[in-house]
C-alpha cells in the first residue's frame, strides 16, 4: 500500500563549498527528471531576525482541539493552503519554517496565526515518487550562522544540504541512494552537535543490510558532512527513517514500511534493525501507522501518523517499554498527520499531509497546527 505517493499526472516539485561525501549507489527503478546543479553561494536577503519595529508575535496559547471560535476559525491551525509540509524546524524566536515537499517552498509560520511569510524555495528539488524536502533541521549554531540543513532528492540521489535563509544550498552529505519509494528524510542535530540523518532503502531490503551502502541507514556526521566515526552509518536494517527524534540522552527513530507493521526503535550504535534485530520499542499496524513525525517530552512520544490520521502517544517506563497502548490524538480531526515538534512553551506543531496524492484534501489543505499535547496540565486528559 503506497503512503505517499502522488496521484498520476502531479510532478513534485545550504555561506561555501564545505564539500559532499560522495558513497555510491542509486536504486528501486527510479527514473530521473533531470540534473542537479551546484551553483554559487548567495548572500541571504534581510528577512530574519525582525526588525525591532516590527517584532514578531510571542506565542499565543494553543486551544484544546475542537474549541473553535465562529469568526477566528479554528486556533489550532496557524497556517492553511499548503502543499504537502513535510519540513520543519523550530526558530528560537517561537516561529517555526516549514518546507513543502512538492514544491520546495520554505515559508515562516507564526503561532499567531500571522499570514505565513515566504522565504524562498530550495531548488533542483526533484519530487517523482516519494521524494521531494523531505527534512530540515537548524544548525546547531544557528544564531551566529544563521544556517539551515535540508534533506532533498535530487535527480540523481537524495542529500543533505545547507544554506542560509534566501541563499543558494551547498551540499553537505551526498550519494544516498534515490528510488520510488523509501526516501528516508529523517534529520536532527543532537545535543552533542552530531548531525543525524535518517535515509530509506528506496524498496531494496538488500541495500538496508549492505553495511557499504547509505541506503536504510541511520548516518552520523559532523557540520562538514564527515563521518564522526570510522564510517557514517550508526544503525542499518531500516526501511524508511521518516523522523528522529531525542529525548534526553537517547536517541530515536520512525521506521514507515510500505506495507506491513511500522516501528519506533530506540537507537544504539552499532545496532541491527533488520529482521531478527534490535526489538522496536513499538509497533504500529500498518492501517494506523504511516509514521512520519516524532517528538519526545519526559516520558511521553508523540508520533505523527499519515494512515491512522492521528498522534499516538506512548508513555514510557525507565526502561523504555511502554506503559500501556498508545493512546489516539486528533484521531481523523485534520486528516492524515506528519511532522511533529515540541516548541519551548510546550505545544506541538504538526504538519498535515492531504495534499501528498493519498489523502482527501479540505478546501484549505494543507494545514500547519500548534496545540497543547494531552499531557499538558492545560490540555485534555489522556
Amino acid at each position: 500500500m503506497g503512503r505517499r505517493t502522488t496521484a498520476p499526472g502531479a510532478r513534485r516539485l545550504t555561506a561555501l563549498l564545505l564539500g559532499g561525501l560522495l558513497l555510491a549507489g542509486c536504486g528501486g527503478g527510479y527514473e530521473p527528471a533531470g540534473p542537479f546543479r551546484d551553483v554559487p553561494q548567495g548572500q541571504p536577503p534581510q528577512v530574519a531576525p525582525p526588525q525591532e519595529s516590527s517584532p514578531i508575535p510571542a506565542p499565543g496559547r494553543p486551544s484544546t482541539p475542537g474549541a473553535e471560535d465562529a469568526q477566528a476559525g479554528d486556533p489550532n491551525v496557524v497556517a492553511t493552503d499548503l502543499v504537502v509540509p513535510t519540513g520543519l524546524a523550530l526558530l528560537p524566536d517561537g516561529t517555526a519554517v516549514v518546507g513543502e515537499r512538492d514544491t520546495g517552498r520554505l515559508l515562516q509560520v507564526f503561532p499567531d496565526r500571522a499570514q505565513p511569510r515566504e522565504l524562498m524555495t530550495v531548488p533542483s528539488v526533484d519530487t517523482g515518487g516519494d521524494g521531494g524536502l523531505l527534512g530540515l533541521a537548524l544548525s546547531p549554531t544557528f544564531a551566529e550562522d544563521g544556517l539551515l540543513y535540508a534533506y532533498v532528492s535530487t535527480a540523481t540521489d537524495n542529500r543533505v544540504v545547507r544554506f542560509p535563509i534566501g541563499g543558494t544550498p551547498n551540499p553537505v552529505l551526498t550519494g544516498i541512494p534515490r528510488g520510488e519509494v523509501h526516501n528516508g528524510g529523517g534529520l536532527l542535530f543532537g545535543p552533542d552537535g552530531v548531525l543525524y540523518v535518517g535515509t530509506g532503502d528506496v524498496g531494496d531490503p538488500a541495500l538496508a543490510a549492505d553495511p557499504a551502502s547509505l541506503a536504510g541507514k541511520v548516518l552520523a556526521v559532523d557540520v562538514f558532512g564527515q563521518p564522526v566515526g570510522a564510517d557514517p552509518v550508526l544503525t542499518r536494517g531500516h526501511r524508511d527513517v521518516t523522523a528522529l527524534c531525542q529525548g534526553g540522552d537517547q536517541l530515536y527513530g520512525t521506521d514507515d514500511a510500505l506495507q506491513g507493521t511500522d516501528e519506533f526503535n530506540a537507537l544504539v550504535a552499532g545496532g541491527d534493525y533488520g529482521p531478527g534485530g534490535v526489538a522496536p520499542v513499538l509497533e504500529v499496524p500498518g492501517e494506523e501507522g504511516g509514521l512520519g513525525g516524532c517528538a519526545v517530552t519526559g516520558p511521553y512520544v508523540f508520533l505523527g501518523a499519515l494512515d491512522g490520521k492521528q498522534v499516538h502517544v506512548v508513555e514510557l517506563d525507565g526502561a523504555r517499554v511502554p506503559v500501556e497502548e498508545p493512546t489516539a490524538f486528533l484521531d481523523e480531526d485534520y486528516g492524515r498527520l506528519r511532522s511533529v515538534a515540541l516548541d519551548a512553551e510546550g505545544a506541538l506543531w504538526i504538519t498535515t499531509s492531504n495534499r501528498d496524492g493519498v489523502g482527501t484534501p479540505a478546501e484549505d489543505d494543507d494545514k500547519v497546527l500548534r496545540v497543547l499535547p494531552p499531557t499538558s496540565s492545560a490540555g485534555s486528559p489522556l
